[in-house]
């Protein structure tokens, strides 16, 4: 197959010229340009020129999992006519949305890699909770990509006065980041994110029930995703979606969709940390001191915004309390890597000891 017949059949999985430049080397082995469209169980499946193949993960499960590949990432992969098919290495990757995972093992998970809009999916149909969705954002920025939050549901406000409210009290959360209500029932809103989307990737994210494979059957113009009611009680869903899929969209672009987030725990973000709070940042610089902690201090830009009303406390909660979280996942990060720097001074110290016994008994 030619160069130009693999760019045209790649092209609508998001494959350019800087891809094609980076996979040189792999092309002079023999190997084939592939995007990681789902990973399960040490396989996964991967978008080739010759359509989508089953390949093995052998290669390229490290055990950090922060270099596991993963949905998004672009691949070399065997060609036909091995048995099993392997993924020989992903290419670097241009962005990756990190989260903290779970364990008490201070370990990051990648959920998508390559993208380049983060939509955040909110349903409309509970409470709006602004502190989850400023987590989602500090996480959004860090990878890379451009966020976005869509408000799901919005049929289910039908009054204009109140959705515009509702719109409102998103955006002063999500200072410089587009934020579209949309129904994906009766297609009010679509257009404005279908114009987002078909400009690169975007990976899906929100909790359960927030109406994500609804929206993705939406924008995909067909039922691809499995979707099941939420519970009326609280909104929330179960897992419709168990793996994160990657889907070519028919107007163009490349959809990330994602299993529901219950957990999402900051990882080293604080940079977006600071771009979700960045009307909080700007007036701490204005501050008389410059390690203000905001409290009492004289000169307290921040506060004096807050006494003024100019800025809402919970914003500065909010803030503080990211703060704190990030802190301490990378406190546990440097702890980890120096424990597992003590091991390795032990386990060298060890051998050295056997070295220089073993050296005793021959001069004995």
């Amino acid at each position: 197959m030619t160069s130009t017949s693999v760019f045209s059949a790649l092209a609508p999985y998001g494959w350019d010229s800087a891809w094609a430049d980076a996979f040189t080397p792999y092309d002079a082995e023999g190997l084939l340009p592939g995007r990681v469209v789902r990973v399960d169980r040490r396989q996964c499946d991967v978008a080739t020129a010759d359509g989508v193949v089953r390949a093995d993960t052998a290669f390229v499960t490290p055990h950090d999992p922060m270099r596991v590949v993963c949905t998004g990432d672009w691949v070399a992969v065997e060609p036909a006519g091995s048995n099993p098919r392997y993924v020989r290495t992903y290419l670097p990757r241009r962005t990756a949305f990190v989260r903290s995972t779970s364990s008490k093992r201070s370990e990051g998970q990648i959920l998508a890699a390559n993208v380049d809009h983060a939509i955040v999916a909110v349903s409309l149909a509970v409470e709006l909770d602004l502190g989850r969705i400023e987590r989602f954002l500090a996480l959004a920025w860090e990878s890379g990509a451009q966020p976005v939050v869509v408000l799901t549901k919005a049929d289910l406000v039908p009054d204009a006065v109140t959705l515009s409210h509702l719109v409102q009290d998103v955006e002063t959360t999500a200072p410089g980041v587009p934020v579209l209500p949309v129904s994906a029932m009766d297609g009010a809103g679509l257009d404005l994110l279908v114009a987002v989307v078909s400009g690169g990737t975007s990976v899906l994210l929100g909790q359960s029930g927030a109406g994500k494979s609804t929206l993705a059957n939406a924008l995909l113009g067909e039922d691809v995703m499995e979707v099941q009611a939420a519970r009326d009680v609280d909104g929330k869903g179960r897992h419709t979606t168990t793996t994160r899929n990657l889907l070519a969209l028919p107007g163009g672009g490349v959809l990330i969709d994602t299993p529901g987030l219950r957990g999402v725990g900051l990882w080293d973000a604080e940079t977006g940390v600071g771009q979700v709070f960045s009307e909080i940042e700007e007036l701490a610089g204005r501050c008389r001191f410059h390690d203000c902690a905001h409290e009492s201090e004289p000169g307290c830009a921040v506060r004096s915004a807050i006494d003024a009303g100019e800025l809402p406390v919970r914003r500065l909660e909010s803030y503080r309390k990211l703060i704190r979280e990030n802190q301490r996942i990378v406190a546990k990060t440097d702890a980890r890597l120096r424990a597992e720097i003590r091991k390795d001074w032990k386990r060298k110290g060890a051998e050295g000891r056997a070295a220089m016994e073993a050296k005793r008994g021959r001069w004995r």
